[in-house]
């Protein structure tokens, strides 16, 4: 039996992150996957990035993470999102070659010390909560020993996909599933739900008649995704562009005439779908009101003349898809490449795991991406990362880390599911995010690159890009108290500006903090920050305008802290003691918070269970002192 410090089950976006993490801080790690072929394989939508999503994958590379990195690499466009909105909002979105981002990721994991990469089906996991040992089981014979696992098997197990009436038992583009994984995990006594999502056809880019689209090109003086990227290597020749088209009343009714054949109306498809990324069928039934639902066709790769369809996810039979493509405007001859599909498959309910990600039953056995019943590559790199760090610090003796709400959207994200569950797949959003002015884009190495660099997995060269970015900025915050002479070319930024001309002379943080002046406008005329970098002088920017926004949120946080920071010890019995409502017992026993912040987010915990709950706990305390 072939022995590793820690054995990381599936090779998506989760299990990339989560492998690279152990590896990276001195673990022999076994890196297992069904096909050497899938590795970070971008299943669905060839893009990373998004509202929300942006922000989730600059913090996986600030913690010392990959796929912000890859990323940059392969990317064919890039774009902000929500750029005429607020920065809290705001979010970077890049179309991927989705051959590149596979070919890249998998030969940083083939060449990263202390990393294996194994092609294999896991049919068993046996757990001795004795010895904290785990034996991993493959369906050829292999069996591997390990003190930590990590499960990220996406959306593979026992999945199945749907067309129409026809069903298979495979996974994602038709690759091998694990059918016997599931099965195991249930008798290592892990409750299970059943979810599906879905993917829409690809055409072939020579057969549609792009003259008929609204153009979507890609933008390139914006910030990478990878705080680490070089600044000099941004978006080198012509990026690829992306086209609009949209449905219309003939698509409606097309799907109108089908839905009979429509599986997830036919109740073929048994799986729980996700909300905010519905398929075609379910739009045009759920918003009936609407005349027509926005498209984009998205080049799959430079290498190939595959066009994803984003927004046209289906389970319909073929031929009904086919007239449905024909219905849109320059699709109207477009030859479909893949058809689309519906799959289901199987996940852990997820209040079964500490915001450690570490499942509560079983040491040392941690659970990252969609098998947490949540969607998306950004969500699975977030959760991989966390869940590899905590494993590595499980190996080490160390306290684990959990990331605060306040900290992130990855700290938003896994308290969300661990806390309260859901009955869906989960996607994040920025709505999600209380904090979300404090938890931006730009900032993301601002608020995590420490906490990375404190576990061990950020390198010298990220933490010296770091601290140098700390430098520049506080230097430029000096800047900003240098009193300015109101001469006649500050006067005349103030009036073309539409801002009245102020009489005595300001220093120019006040100047900034007008609404029509910002610090480009201002240097301008003043010259004074012409050797910094526009991200940085970004970054101070707003930090100076959203200043007052800032120091609320940072009051706010302060505030919820206390009750973070008031621990309920894994021991309590919430059915001792008079006071708490069944329904609020029970509850909390089965997620055992670890402190009194997250019990008040438990679903079913009312703020008066709260106030009771503290006063146990501190008696409880008490008592066992």
């Amino acid at each position: 039996m072939k022995e590793f410090d820690a054995i990381v089950i599936g090779a998506g976006h989760a299990g990339c992150e989560a492998g690279l993490a152990l590896a990276r801080t001195g673990n022999k790690t076994l890196l297992l996957t069904l096909s050497l072929d899938a590795v970070a394989f971008l299943a669905c939508n060839p893009s990373i990035g998004g509202t929300a999503k942006g922000q989730l994958v600059s913090e996986v590379d600030a913690l010392g993470g990959e796929m912000g990195v890859n990323i940059d690499k392969t990317m064919l466009q890039i774009r902000m999102l929500n750029s005429g909105k607020g920065p809290a909002v705001q979010s970077l979105r890049a179309q991927a070659d989705k051959i590149e981002y596979h070919n890249e990721m998998k030969k940083t994991l083939e060449n990263t010390p202390n990393l294996y990469l194994r092609q294999g089906e896991v049919i068993e996991i046996i757990c001795n909560d004795d010895t904290q040992e785990k034996i991993v089981k493959t369906a050829v014979g292999e069996e591997y020993k390990a003190k930590a696992v990590v499960l990220a098997t996406g959306v593979y197990l026992k999945s199945r996909i749907i067309i129409g009436d026809y069903t298979k038992d495979v996974g994602p583009n038709g690759f091998c599933n694990a059918q016997l994984l599931s099965d195991s995990l249930k008798r290592l006594g892990i409750k299970l739900l059943r979810f599906k999502t879905g993917t829409p056809a690809r055409v072939n880019s020579r057969s549609i008649d792009f003259s008929k689209l609204e153009i979507q090109k890609g933008e390139e003086d914006i910030q990478n995704f990878s705080f680490i990227t070089p600044k000099d290597n941004k978006r080198k020749g012509e990026q690829t562009p992306c086209y609009l088209t949209y449905t219309n009343l003939d698509t409606h009714q097309i799907i109108k005439d089908n839905l009979d054949k429509a599986p997830v109306f036919s109740g073929l498809i048994q799986g729980v779908g996700p909300r905010y990324c519905p398929s075609i069928e379910t739009k045009i039934v759920r918003f009936s009101d609407k005349d027509r639902h926005q498209l984009f066709l998205e080049p799959e790769s430079a290498k190939t003349n595959e066009i994803y369809i984003q927004g046209f996810s289906t389970s319909m039979p073929v031929d009904v898809q086919e007239e449905m493509i024909h219905s849109l405007q320059g699709l109207e001859n477009a030859e479909i490449m893949r058809d689309s599909y519906a799959i289901e498959y199987d996940c852990i309910e997820p209040t079964q795991l500490s915001p450690t990600l570490e499942i509560k039953n079983h040491k040392g056995l941690f659970f990252a991406g969609q098998i947490n019943g949540t969607s998306g590559y950004e969500e699975a790199a977030g959760q991989g990362i966390v869940a590899g760090i905590n494993a590595n610090l499980y190996l080490k003796g160390k306290e684990q880390l959990v990331l605060k709400r306040s900290d992130g959207y990855i700290g938003v994200l896994i308290d969300d599911i661990v806390t309260k569950g859901t009955n869906e797949p989960y996607r994040m959003m920025t709505s999600r995010a209380e904090y979300r002015l404090l938890l931006r884009q730009d900032n993301a190495d601002l608020r995590l690159t420490q906490i990375g660099r404190d576990v061990g997995l950020v390198d010298d060269n990220r933490y010296a890009v770091y601290t140098c970015k700390l430098k520049d900025i506080k230097k430029v915050q000096e800047l900003l108290k240098t009193k300015v002479v109101v001469d006649e070319n500050i006067k005349n930024l103030y009036i073309e500006n539409s801002e009245n001309v102020p009489k005595d002379n300001p220093i120019i943080k006040d100047m900034l903090k007008r609404s029509n002046l910002d610090i480009f406008k201002v240097n301008e005329v003043l010259h004074i920050f012409d050797d910094f970098d526009k991200e940085i002088l970004r970054e101070v920017n707003i930090m100076t305008k959203y200043e007052g926004y800032l120091n609320q949120q940072q009051d706010d946080i302060e505030k919820a802290l206390k009750n973070e920071k008031i621990v309920i010890p894994y021991d309590f019995d919430y059915f001792r003691y008079h006071g708490l409502r069944t329904e609020a017992a029970e509850k909390l026993a089965e997620i055992k918070p670890l402190n009194i912040g997250q019990a008040s987010r438990v679903s079913g915990v009312s703020p008066a269970d709260i106030a009771v709950l503290s006063v146990l706990v501190k008696k409880f305390k008490e008592e066992n002192k």
